[in-house]
């Protein structure tokens, strides 16, 4: 049953763009205090594919992790299956791939399922895996965001994901980052590869959002400009001054400044204090404006 389960999994294969290795191994090198003695899972992954299964399992020892769950969803082709990882043998000579799956689940804490469902991250198997879980760590489907957050924040588990720089936008989200429940974590993601070419696309705006305490959340962003009211000048329709960019935040000014969303890469919160943005302050037309001209989406702060 073991190799069957094996040759099914094998064939599945899905449509999500791949976070690289070097990427994973870029951020989660911040957070390696957070997994002793944890449940790790990553519940938007085919091993076969995912560079977060890679990540784990090289790091398994390393980390002192108790086990490792992995979920991928089922397409029209092929059944959804669950990978449980709770020991990772090194071979002294180092000629073997401990990432293989094949050699892994030849050790009997090491486990390969069908599940019966269809593998979805809020399916009953799924969500039941969930609450085994400490941590969460994928790549979620950027059209399921909404969902995928509002369930992990429910779940209250620890988590470390990839989504687009707009989630702080969401009316639903925005308050987790107001109330200090997730934030920004180190590093963009430029490139993800788009199988089945594995050709790579590049993007913009994908950062990483989480829950667990890091040191850049503690560091204070250094100003060194001052105010004056040409530079700095209030909205047409909302009192607060208009900060172009984060650097150019003023160092004595105490009152409500609008700032790019951008902010929140160096958002320390016992340095500044989230007010609101455009949706959550009922600014009229839910937008700023500036001399007559519509701003960009704002977040208003003020200095603690």
């Amino acid at each position: 049953m073991r190799n069957n389960n094996l040759n099914i999994a094998k064939r599945i294969k899905n449509d999500e763009f791949y976070t690289r290795l070097e990427d994973i191994e870029m951020e989660l090198k911040f957070y390696s205090r957070h997994f002793a003695n944890k449940i790790v899972l990553c519940n938007c992954d085919n091993p076969y594919e995912s560079n977060f299964y890679r990540y784990f399992v090289q790091h398994f020892n390393q980390l002192r992790l108790k086990k490792l769950i992995t979920t991928c969803y089922s397409d029209s082709n092929t059944c959804a299956y669950k990978l449980q990882i709770q020991e990772v043998r090194i071979n002294k000579d180092g000629l073997n791939d401990i990432t293989d799956i094949h050699e892994l689940i030849k050790n009997d804490k090491n486990t390969l399922s069908i599940l019966n469902g269809d593998g979805s991250f809020d399916s009953p198997e799924c969500f039941e895996l969930l609450q085994e879980a400490d941590i969460v760590v994928t790549n979620p489907p950027f059209s399921l965001l909404r969902k995928y957050v509002a369930m992990l924040m429910k779940s209250q588990k620890l988590f470390l994901i990839i989504a687009s720089q707009n989630l702080i936008t969401y009316k639903e989200v925005f308050p987790y980052i107001r109330t200090n429940q997730m934030w920004i974590g180190y590093n963009k993601v430029h490139s993800f590869v788009q199988p089945p070419s594995n050709s790579l696309k590049i993007f913009g705006n994908i950062c990483w959002f989480t829950n667990m305490d890091i040191q850049k959340r503690h560091e204070n962003l250094v100003l060194t400009n001052k105010y004056n009211s040409e530079d700095y000048p209030k909205y047409d329709n909302y009192d607060a001054i208009s900060v172009k960019a984060t650097n150019r935040i003023p160092m004595d000014y105490m009152e409500i400044m609008g700032v790019p969303i951008t902010f929140l890469e160096k958002y320390n919160p016992d340095q500044f204090e989230i007010v609101g943005n455009e949706y959550e302050l009922n600014i009229p037309s839910g937008r700023t404006y500036l001399n007559g001209k519509r701003q960009y989406s704002r977040i208003f702060i003020r200095r603690i």
